[in-house]
C-alpha cells in the first residue's frame, strides 16, 4: 500500500503535467488563486507548487509575484539543444570510455524498455519516462555527479520543447536513432556514438525554429 500523497504533492503533480501536456499555452498566466481553488488546496500550497516548477524551468517567476507558462522562443530551445549537444557528448565519451559491465547491462535494459514503451500518441509521460531513462543511463558512465545534475536540469527544459514540438515536427523514426545510439555505444566507438547523440539532440528542436 502506497503512502497518500500530501496536497503540495498532488498539487504540483497536477500542475507540471499540465504544463508538460500542453494544457496551457506558452506565457499564459498561472495564477496561484484559481489554481489553489481548482485543486481544492490553500494558497500558501499552490505558490510551493508554482515555486516548484520555476525551479524546474517549467514556469517563470513574473516581476509582479505572479508566474506564467514558459515562452516558446526559438533561441531559447536553440541554447538548450546547443547546451544540450555540448556537454552530452562529451558525457558519452566518458561513459564509453569508463563505463563497466554493470553499465552496459543497464544500457540494454533500459533500451529495451524505450523500445517496448507504449507509444508516446497514446501515453506520452509513460514514454516520456522511458526516453529520459534511456538518455540518462547512456551518460551514467560518466561517473560524474555534476555532470549528471546538469543533464536532469537541461532535460526538463527540452523534454517541454520536445513536446511543443511534436506538432511541428516532421516523421522521424526515433526508434531507429536510439537503436543505433546503443549499437554505437556498447561498441565502444566514441567518435560515432557522440556524433549520433549531437544530431539527435539538435534534431528535436529543429521545428521550432518556424514555430
Amino acid at each position: 500500500m502506497t503512502e497518500a500523497q500530501s496536497p503540495s504533492e498532488r498539487m504540483y503533480a497536477a500542475v507540471r503535467a499540465a504544463v508538460m501536456n500542453g494544457e496551457f499555452a506558452p506565457q499564459q498566466s498561472l495564477k496561484p488563486q484559481e489554481l489553489a481553488t481548482r485543486h481544492g488546496v490553500s494558497l500558501a500550497v499552490a505558490r510551493e507548487a508554482l515555486l516548484r516548477l520555476v525551479g524546474e524551468g517549467l514556469a517563470d517567476r513574473l516581476p509582479n509575484r505572479g508566474f506564467a507558462v514558459p515562452a516558446t522562443g526559438a533561441e531559447r530551445w536553440q541554447q538548450i539543444a546547443e547546451a544540450r549537444a555540448t556537454i552530452e557528448p562529451e558525457m558519452l565519451r566518458m561513459a564509453i570510455e569508463r563505463g563497466d559491465l554493470e553499465w552496459e547491462a543497464r544500457v540494454r535494459a533500459a533500451h529495451h524498455r524505450l523500445a517496448r514503451a507504449v507509444p508516446y500518441e497514446q501515453d506520452p509521460d509513460a514514454w516520456g519516462e522511458a526516453h529520459r531513462v534511456f538518455h540518462r543511463t547512456l551518460l551514467e558512465g560518466c561517473g560524474n555527479d555534476v555532470l549528471l545534475a546538469t543533464f536532469d536540469r537541461l532535460w526538463v527544459d527540452s523534454e517541454l520543447a520536445r513536446r511543443w514540438a511534436a506538432a511541428h515536427a516532421p516523421a522521424r523514426d526515433a526508434a531507429a536513432e536510439h537503436l543505433a545510439l546503443e549499437e554505437a555505444a556498447l561498441a565502444r566507438e566514441a567518435d560515432r556514438a557522440a556524433g549520433l547523440l549531437r544530431d539527435h539532440v539538435t534534431r528535436t528542436v529543429r521545428p521550432l525554429k518556424t514555430s
